[in-house]
């Protein structure tokens, strides 16, 4: 018979080293694929994390990516770090995007250096509303966050249609889905002529360096950590479990919309309905991929962002589905969970004959 025992020690150098661990047997998992699938691994692999990184252009791309992964999963980290079940990412994204593209054509004709910071402030304030109402509901009514903010995720995905579908579609646009090309004093300046790398990577490195501060550097930080280890210790020290759980959301909330906000007023340039591959749900991995640091997500982001380069380039070359990228996602995922279980956990042996006596 096999039991589970919790360890009463957890390795330090496992909790470090368990990422690597994951992306190296995903790495494993991938080729055997690969093979399956016909395909040489070998090449595979090199197209998918090799090639994204060939040339200065491939690698600006990979930073258009990393950005809303990391603005994403920054925030996600602080309400896991809090023990808030935050899912909402995807939704708060996709809300920033539709209030600042909201923003952006109600300025389309200004000429004011402010047109641009109030599209970003009303993105931000979109992400911020929207991961609001799941909050107020766990609060008021005790509601499971995980279920509301999955489906707030869905409402989001569905207003942002109706939007590019209705009011903010592009009249001249002949009946495409997708709004007029923003102004350029409501578009994020590019930081290199070659290639679309832009403001907004700045903002999801600073929010990086501002969550560390914030958690490693502060009281509110002290208090998220405490209450998100030990919640009953907490609220005996006096910790406000309420105004805590509205911190963390809300800067989650605002973080993700400024990802949407960016994505719009940079790489893209008007609102459509594909804003987001999924960056949400992805920064779920690529938080947990960091370890719940935000500098640790700063290189996650990073990985993340090539799987996504290397899945559009592996379709191209290759013929491999970008499906694939979904597939290591999910498989990393499972992984890493796999790799913490063991550092918490260790199996036992025990016969049949220990269990009578």
């Amino acid at each position: 018979m096999i039991r589970v025992q919790a360890r009463v020690e957890q390795s330090t150098l496992m909790k470090i080293t368990s990422p690597i661990l994951a992306i190296i047997l995903t790495l494993i998992f991938g080729s055997v694929l690969f093979s399956i699938l016909g395909k040489d691994p070998v090449q595979a692999m090199h197209v998918l994390l090799i090639a994204p990184l060939s040339d200065l252009y491939n690698i600006g791309e990979m930073f258009v990516k990393m950005g809303p992964l990391l603005l994403c999963a920054v925030g996600l980290s602080l309400c896991y770090r809090a023990n808030l079940w935050n899912i909402g990412a995807e939704g708060q994204l996709l809300m920033g995007a539709l209030g600042g593209s909201a923003s952006a054509l109600a300025l389309i004709d200004s000429t004011s250096v402010f047109a641009l910071p109030i599209s970003l402030l009303c993105g931000v304030a979109s992400g911020m509303a929207w991961a609001a109402f799941p909050t107020y509901l766990k609060l008021k009514f005790n509601s499971n966050l995980i279920l509301t903010t999955i489906m707030f995720n869905y409402i989001a995905l569905y207003l942002l249609l109706w939007a590019v579908h209705g009011p903010l579609r592009d009249p001249e646009g002949f009946g495409f889905p997708e709004s007029a090309l923003f102004t350029d004093v409501t578009t994020l300046p590019v930081l290199f002529e070659e290639g679309r790398i832009h403001l907004g990577v700045f903002f999801a490195i600073i929010a990086a360096l501002a969550a560390w501060i914030l958690l490693n550097k502060s009281h509110i930080g002290f208090q998220i950590r405490v209450f998100g280890e030990d919640e009953s210790a907490a609220r005996y020290a006096g910790f406000n479990g309420k105004k805590l759980s509205w911190i963390v959301m809300l800067i989650a909330g605002g973080l993700a919309g400024l990802a949407g906000v960016a994505e719009v007023t940079g790489p893209i340039g008007q609102l459509i309905p594909s804003v987001s591959p999924g960056y949400g749900y992805s920064a779920i991995i690529v938080a947990y991929l960091g370890r719940l640091h935000p500098l640790g997500s700063l290189l996650s982001a990073t990985f993340m962002a090539v799987l996504y380069m290397g899945g559009d380039l592996a379709q191209i070359e290759i013929g491999i589905p970008t499906a694939v990228v979904g597939m290591f996602q999910g498989v990393l995922l499972f992984f890493l969970l796999a790799c913490d279980f063991f550092i918490r956990y260790r199996l036992t042996f025990i016969s049949n004959k220990t269990i009578q006596e």
